[in-house]
């Protein structure tokens, strides 16, 4: 039996604990390094939840084609269209995406002096050829509503009457307005036949509003009205991107 009260056998005993405790203080400032590491580095990519994905925005209208006009104010929709498609720019960016503008100025994207309908053709197939020339991922063009009724109101999405994608980012981008927004009147996205969204890209048109609507008129004009638009839109995007992840789809960086 050893004795405990030896006061050699203890020093070493108080020795073998100190260094014990040491060693297991520095595995445990090891871990903890680690985890904090590892914590940074999901922060940073979560903080960059759209990267890897290219997304064309198109602000609808532009030069002599000036879309609707709003009825209290005098605006043509071709103005507050670049002003939000400009404030959903750099929403995208800031959460990685890589963003391509068809128009940053108020032009028509064909050449001539007359309203035609080849020229308005020539135009849209410009919008649509600079998404192809940019790979991207996604196509949202971005547009304001209007309707004899000054009642209506609400945004509303529109995807490719057939088209299984672009129903899918429709349905996500409206439910993100729905969400963001919470406009009294809360619309469904729904199948149209718009040129834009007909090639293979997934695409959707968003008619942010009503222009005809007074009241959403003057919210449309609103700068903070016009960053909840981009908020919303930039949600509805994650969540889209989400889904392909789900099913295994989206970009390569994306799915990885």
């Amino acid at each position: 039996m050893r004795d405990w009260k030896n006061p050699l056998l203890r020093s070493r005993m108080a020795r073998f604990r100190g260094c014990l405790l040491l060693t297991l203080g520095i595995v445990c400032i090891g871990l903890l390094a680690g985890l904090g590491q590892e914590d940074v580095q999901t922060t940073t990519a979560d903080s960059k939840p759209l990267q890897g994905l290219t997304v064309a925005l198109d602000p609808g209208h532009g030069g002599y084609d000036g879309g609707a006009k709003a009825h209290d104010s005098g605006k043509w929709e071709k103005e507050i269209n670049l002003q939000i498609a400009l404030v959903v720019e750099k929403e995208l960016a800031a959460r990685g995406a890589t963003v391509v503008l068809t128009r940053r100025e108020d032009i028509c994207l064909s050449e001539g002096d007359t309203a035609t309908k080849q020229r308005k053709r020539a135009d849209l197939q410009s919008r649509v050829d600079m998404a192809k020339a940019a790979g991207a991922d996604v196509f949202l063009s971005i547009h304001l509503n209007e309707y004899r009724s000054r009642a209506e109101s609400g945004p509303q999405v529109f995807y490719q009457r057939g088209g299984e994608d672009g129903r899918l980012l429709a349905g996500v981008l409206q439910a993100a307005l729905i969400e963001g927004l919470n406009p009294p009147k809360q619309r469904k996205a729904m199948a149209g036949d718009y040129y834009v969204l007909r090639s293979a890209i997934p695409s959707a048109l968003v008619e942010c509003g009503f222009l005809s609507n007074a009241a959403e008129e003057k919210l449309l004009l609103s700068p903070a009205y016009q960053q909840k638009i981009a908020l919303s839109l930039a949600d509805g995007l994650e969540e889209y991107v989400a889904l392909l992840r789900r099913r295994g789809q989206g970009t390569q960086e994306q799915i990885q």
